[in-house]
């Protein structure tokens, strides 16, 4: 995989779990439709749909397997990000499961000629 293929897939993750996290921002103590129309989840909402962009710009040249298997960073990063930005509890399985994630990431997309 290119180093322009690592960089823009890195992006898209952190474009879509920058997006998943300011849609629970934006979700938060929301109950009604309306509500649900505010500025966190429309910069939300613009913010994936670029990660979605560049996800899909990148598959036009890349395996779908390796491609494919940078969504698994995105949930490293919404973790991180729930810990970090929203104050969420971090525990010691969620920390394994983070290597072990990241891991399966290094060794999918390592393999990638096979």
């Amino acid at each position: 995989m290119s180093r322009l293929s690592l960089l823009l897939l890195t992006l898209a993750a952190f474009c879509a779990a920058g997006g998943q996290l300011l849609f629970k921002i934006g979700a938060r103590d929301r109950q009604q439709f309306m509500e649900f129309i505010n500025f966190p989840i429309l910069i939300g909402l613009l913010l994936y749909g670029i990660g979605t962009l560049l996800w899909i710009y990148t598959l036009s040249y890349e395996k779908l397997t390796n491609v494919y298997a940078f969504t698994a960073l995105t949930f490293i990063l919404v973790y991180l990000g729930g810990v970090f930005v929203i104050n969420e509890k971090i525990s010691m399985i969620g920390v394994s499961g983070i290597i072990l994630v990241l891991a399966g990431l290094y060794l999918i997309t390592s393999n990638y000629n096979a």
